[in-house]
């Protein structure tokens, strides 16, 4: 054996087999959360006493609900290469006004709309700054993530401010023991999907996460669809923080802050790639799902919420990781 060939050997690390390369380049990452899902529901359905009851059941998906709006926007952004920090900004900013508007006497109707609005500017703020000028996301929705959140506390003044029952209607029973929101949630997921799979929006936006040099030589209108992708975030942000407050009659500046790292966990587990160009909505309401399931289960177990947050921490690293490996995989095979 000559030197070359044996320094080549040497400094040559032992391949992955093509079998599995090919196994995990083919393997829906959703795939993996969905089995991980029903191992955590069998768990808990055998060591929670009544976890698997109706009643449990519908808080689950009442709970998971706001998380699943915002996390549509969030996968919005996610696929078209970027993310969303402001989540937990916008959520309680919408939270505080509409209940100061409808505290004064404003409709439910026009007080939501009114917090859909505050969304949509909060979006193309985000479009200009990042889209437009090239800022790095990272930087721009950390800003806006601040200023909202700043803005909310300040106006509820530190406080939790009381919604009027009459402006509860979206946290109200219509469907058995489901509430309104859930209805809502369900819509905009089958909405979300048919756009996504079916539209030209959709396509666009995948094209936009997978190379958006490629689809601006295309004919893409990068500035519009990559626009378009932020300011939906910030308007189902705006919409989650309306659910929130109008199903907890109740809202202050710290409301729903952490639904940031809960969405955004659900569609990176969901096979969102951080890198843009991949992801879906069933895979997020499967990442959604995994960890409301999580979160229930710890509570009825009575494990304190600090050990929740590692616990969803650790799945987000372990959902990232199987992502990156599953890319490399795709690049060899």
């Amino acid at each position: 054996m000559t030197n070359a060939q044996e320094q080549k050997t040497i400094g040559t690390p032992a391949p992955t087999s093509a079998p599995t390369r090919s196994f995990l380049a083919r393997l829906p990452a959703a795939a993996i959360v969905g089995i991980f899902l029903v191992i955590v529901i069998v768990l808990f359905s055998t060591s929670a006493s009544g976890f698997l009851t109706l009643n449990n059941v519908t808080t689950i998906i009442s709970a998971a609900s706001v998380i699943m709006i915002a996390a549509l926007g969030q996968l919005l952004v996610v696929i078209s290469g970027g993310f969303d920090l402001s989540v937990g900004g916008v959520i309680p900013l919408a939270a505080v006004l509409f209940s100061v508007l409808t505290t004064r006497g404003w409709p439910t109707a026009g007080a939501l709309f009114a917090c859909l609005l505050v969304g949509a500017v909060v979006g193309l703020i985000h479009t200009f700054f990042i889209v437009y000028l090239k800022v790095n996301p990272l930087i721009t929705t950390l800003a806006t993530l601040s200023v909202t959140g700043g803005i909310a506390f300040i106006a509820s003044n530190g406080q939790t401010l009381s919604v009027p029952a009459a402006a509860g209607i979206l946290g109200d029973q219509v469907v058995g023991t489901l509430p309104w929101h859930v209805l809502l949630m369900v819509l905009l997921v089958v909405l979300m999907h048919f756009v996504l799979q079916h539209s030209i929006l959709g396509r666009r936006i995948y094209m936009i996460g997978g190379n958006p040099e490629a689809a601006r030589i295309a004919g893409v209108r990068v500035i519009v669809i990559g626009g378009s992708a932020y300011v939906l975030s910030a308007v189902f942000a705006s919409f989650a923080g309306v659910v929130l407050a109008s199903q907890l009659l109740a809202a202050s500046g710290t409301m729903g802050s952490q639904i940031t790292l809960q969405s955004l966990a659900a569609v990176v587990l969901g096979g969102a790639a951080l890198t843009g160009g991949r992801g879906s909505v069933p895979g997020a309401v499967i990442g959604v799902l995994l960890l409301g399931v999580i979160a229930n289960g710890m509570t009825i177990l009575l494990i304190p919420s600090f050990y929740q947050q590692v616990v969803s921490g650790v799945v987000l690293l372990a959902a990232v990781t199987f992502s990156r490996l599953q890319e490399r995989a795709k690049r060899v095979a």
